[in-house]
């Protein structure tokens, strides 16, 4: 199936060819997590700086040091909480960067645009953050459906919101594929047994059974409540800078080996089953192509999961399994505790929290050192202790694709 990713080579372009060399130049040197699930009495910004300031110390770096700062997504505020900026966070920080930047829809190139600016020599620390009183200040993109407000003109065919959006594509892969809540039930159900091992996971002390997950009820067909990432109080960040700076610094750095980023445009009232596949596809064929490997080098994998139709969607895509073959990967022997392809090894975004891309990095940077207790692959019963590990981060409505490689030798 791989194979037949190489024809997206030729479209990526020169340019992207010639990100081969960054190979291994790069690393993720800081990571910075905060208390989750509903922490009351907070605001955004407060996670984003706790976050930062975190991976900071976690690096053994001074905030002065740091000269790059993007935040993820803008989100509206919440529970009269501030309307959160760069500039706010630069200020509590006590930084000046050179370079300081705030996503506002959903664009996944954080970690290209911060390679970017080390290797052009324009900074040589650069912290990305995500920060969000989601839970206390009670955003939720179900409320969506129960306002019935239009988001755009596919409000005419009863489509309400970002979720029904998904849905509407997961139903096409539905007949196209043969996938269905069968091959999802899995895919939460291992998430959630990952969970109940990491101690800082929402869902912790939650067990989910299959009965539960089908007596969930559904939010929009054919997607269960279970099948959507609940949101989180909290915050995340990581610290990138080049392989030389990593040496001096305070932990093991996890370097950066491949990295992929790619968009298409179409909206998801024009877009096909094909359109949706081809951002992950051309951003994991560059990310791929440079770390010179394939999936069958990869030891685990952590998938952005806003859905569990999210997870077998990018993988499919990468080239894991072929089209119609989602049932028979999807088992808990290949993705679960102790598998052969352990996915989303804290529990991901559906039972660990939403911190959009950042929450698979965190965990692969975490599991490359060896610090995830009694989850730790190559200490639970049947792992391996992981060399390289894939992450995938998805914005917009399969819109926006970035694909990362990370590895513990430089």
């Amino acid at each position: 199936m791989r194979r037949n990713f190489w024809r997206f080579w030729p479209l990526i372009g020169k340019g992207a060819q010639e990100v081969e060399q960054l190979k291994q130049r790069y690393a993720v040197v800081g990571i910075g997590t905060t208390k989750q699930g509903k922490v009351p009495g907070r605001g955004a910004l407060s996670f984003h700086v706790e976050a930062c300031a975190n991976a900071l110390q976690d690096a053994g770096l001074p905030p002065k040091a740091v000269d790059g700062l993007f935040l993820y997504r803008h989100f509206a505020p919440v529970g009269g909480d501030l309307d959160v900026s760069a500039f706010m966070a630069a200020e509590q920080l006590g930084i000046r960067p050179t370079a300081l930047s705030q996503e506002t829809y959903c664009t996944r190139g954080w970690i290209t645009h911060a390679i970017g600016l080390l290797e052009a020599g324009f900074c040589n620390y650069v912290l990305i953050s995500y920060g969000d009183n989601a839970r206390s200040g009670h955003r939720s993109f179900v409320r969506e459906l129960e306002r019935g407000e239009a988001t755009d003109a596919l409000a005419a065919y009863g489509d309400f919101s970002t979720l029904a959006k998904y849905a509407m594509i997961a139903r096409r892969a539905m007949y196209e594929t043969g996938t269905g809540p069968e091959v999802w039930k899995n895919i939460a159900l291992c998430q959630r047994q990952f969970a109940n091992l990491n101690p800082e996971a929402a869902m912790h002390e939650k067990v989910l059974t299959e009965a539960d997950y089908y007596a969930s009820p559904y939010v929009v067909e054919p997607f269960r409540l279970l099948d959507a990432t609940p949101t989180t109080d909290g915050g995340r960040a990581i610290l990138i800078t080049s392989a030389e700076r990593a040496k001096d610094l305070a932990k093991s750095p996890a370097y950066i080996l491949g990295i992929g980023e790619a968009n298409q445009p179409k909206s998801p009232g024009n877009m096909s089953l094909e359109d949706s596949r081809y951002a992950p596809m051309a951003s994991s064929t560059m990310a791929f192509r440079m770390a010179g490997v394939t999936t069958k080098d990869i030891d685990a994998c952590e998938i952005y999961d806003c859905f569990t139709y999210t997870v077998e969607a990018t993988l499919r895509d990468y080239g894991f399994f072929a089209w119609g073959e989602s049932a028979d990967f999807f088992v808990p022997a290949r993705i679960g505790p102790g598998g052969s392809l352990p996915i989303n090894t804290s529990g991901g975004m559906l039972s660990e929290g939403y911190f959009m891309g950042l929450t698979p990095v965190v965990e692969a940077v975490r599991q490359l050192r060896g610090e995830c207790g009694d989850r730790q692959l190559g200490v639970f019963p049947g792992s391996n202790s992981p060399k390289l590990i894939l992450c995938s981060d998805n914005g917009g409505v399969l819109q926006s694709h970035a694909t990362l490689i990370l590895g513990k030798e430089g």
